[in-house]
């Protein structure tokens, strides 16, 4: 939460919803990174999970959404139907707080 650049992490889960490994995806700048679907979902299928939650932070301190923020969660949740590894929730992080697409109604 309290980094100067933006990072996109994935949890793997189990069929319990326990978590099998938390993995950075990857870091980037002030502003943004880039979080890749194909490599994601490869980290999934080698880890046999059968869910995921997805997180990252917002070094701005700003918790709202932004357009890519929603649009990548839509691309990786209808990703996640077909291979039957659900995304969960989508975690932004900044100053203490977070922001759960799940409780939101956004997922």
């Amino acid at each position: 939460m309290d980094l100067l650049h933006e990072e996109f992490w994935i949890l793997l889960l189990n069929r319990a919803n326990q978590i099998i490994r938390p993995m950075q995806v990857s870091a980037g700048g002030v502003s943004g990174t880039v979080a890749d679907p194909k490599l994601i979902f490869k980290h999934a299928i080698e880890h046999l999970a059968s869910g995921m939650i997805l997180a990252h932070n917002h070094p701005s301190g700003n918790l709202q959404p932004s357009q890519a923020d929603k649009d990548l969660t839509r691309k990786l949740k209808e990703a996640g139907k077909l291979l039957d590894i659900p995304i969960l929730d989508h975690l932004i992080l900044c100053d203490h707080k977070y922001l759960s697409f799940a409780d939101e109604g956004l997922l």
